[in-house]
């Protein structure tokens, strides 16, 4: 096929340009001012549209196995496909937990019937206990991506750290969830004037920028390529940034929950707006789009986070955390990053293609003939409102929300896999 009169926007080279992509066997094959297809070529006009790497979600959680009333690797791809991206990352908290080889390559094997690419991230300890250790090196030659206890955090410092060293001896990230337990009551609310409006003691931020402390150090005295994710606290950016400066190998996730809302959403959308960490003031909204701005936070990610509506239908406490993003992630950094002047839309893709695939070593985040072909096309200034979802889950507080940069295509693999 050929796309003709896109405006290739490349963050991997930081070029944009108008120009047509030939697209041949799955690979780009040509890039040029005018390239003339052969009469059995397809043609998608993409006047108007910026063509760029297909988006790349190193956070998801796609519920399978275990939990497939919420999400499966099936719902989930067509999710994805539908907000633009290409490459997704699953945590390993499922059940069973990723944390041997034969339930790593059960899931790789069923990915690859989907039409996106799955990679799955393997836990760093048995079972999600903090306790001993899974067998990093069989499971990263099984095909694990990286290591994660994601909605867990791992309290044991010197264990966590040997974790840390083997995963710098693998060349594979570690990437941490970073809320100690001891200080929080009632998780998913920031400890503050919201939760103490609904008569409940929340999450207070020290709970996440204690770890962040301690496991910046431990980063960077393991030389690891470690996560910190879904960072919630600008102290925690803070953090981030002065242990980066030092010579740390960190990278920091935010999502567009994080840059666009606050705790305040948790008294219009309630259960809606409660995740892990929680949305919290302002200030740290304020200090997360500093540090994207900056280049402290390397990579948005979406922590997909799908819930059926029986279980967000609870009380505010005995609700589960997280939303699901994958339909609405690449509007939201338009609307709510690069529409006001914080971040330009180079700076957002690359975020969302070349970073993470750099750190996760993926096939893709570039836009370069030879690569593969995974694409987004994609109309930044049509505006839209999300109503309805392919995820099997429907948990978001941005439905009905004015929202800016509609996907029209997703090309995965030379292969149409969305189209508008």
């Amino acid at each position: 096929m050929i796309i003709k009169k896109a405006l290739l926007t490349d963050p991997a080279t930081q070029t944009s340009r108008k120009c047509d992509i030939r697209i041949t066997n799955g690979l780009i094959s040509a890039i040029g001012e005018s390239i003339s297809p052969a009469s059995s070529e397809d043609v998608i006009p993409a006047e108007g549209l910026v063509a760029a790497p297909g988006l790349i979600d190193t956070h998801v959680h796609f519920r399978d196995p275990g939990f497939t009333h919420k999400e499966n690797l099936h719902t989930g791809s067509l999710a994805a496909a539908k907000g633009g991206f290409t490459s997704v990352i699953c945590m390993a908290n499922t059940s069973p937990v990723v944390d041997n080889e034969q339930t790593l390559s059960d899931i790789l094997t069923r990915s690859k019937d989907e039409k996106i690419r799955i990679f799955q991230a393997a836990s760093v300890s048995l079972g999600l206990k903090g306790e001993e250790p899974t067998d990093m090196k069989a499971l990263a030659a099984a095909g694990a991506c990286g290591f994660t206890d994601d909605g867990i955090p791992l309290k044991n410092a010197a264990f966590l750290y040997d974790a840390m060293k083997k995963t710098a001896e693998l060349g594979v990230p570690i990437s941490l969830h970073e809320e100690d337990p001891s200080f929080i009551k009632n998780n998913g609310i920031n400890h503050g004037p919201v939760s103490e409006q609904l008569g409940i003691y929340g999450s207070p931020s020290v709970a996440e920028e204690s770890l962040v402390a301690r496991d910046c150090l431990l980063a960077l005295r393991s030389g690891a390529h470690v996560v910190i994710q879904h960072i919630s606290s600008g102290r925690s950016v803070e953090i981030v940034r002065m242990y980066k400066a030092l010579g740390a190998k960190l990278h920091a996730e935010a999502t567009p929950h994080h840059f666009t809302l606050t705790e305040e959403a948790v008294l219009k959308y309630g259960t809606l707006a409660k995740m892990n960490p929680p949305l919290r003031t302002e200030a740290d909204r304020q200090a997360i789009i500093a540090g994207l701005a900056d280049g402290t936070i390397d990579i948005i990610a979406t922590d997909h986070a799908p819930h059926s509506p029986e279980e967000k239908g609870r009380s505010i406490t005995g609700a589960p955390s997280g939303i699901i993003g994958l339909e609405t992630a690449l509007a939201l950094g338009i609307t709510s990053l690069v529409r006001p002047g914080h971040l330009t839309l180079m700076q957002l893709l690359e975020k969302m293609t070349v970073n993470p695939a750099d750190l996760y070593h993926l096939p893709s985040g570039r836009v370069e003939v030879g690569k593969a072909a995974d694409l987004v096309l994609f109309d930044p200034e049509e505006c839209w409102t999300p109503t309805e979802y392919l995820s099997m889950s429907s948990n978001s507080p941005f439905t009905g929300w004015k929202l800016y940069g509609k996907v029209k295509y997703t090309i995965c693999k030379g292969d149409v896999i969305y189209r508008d």
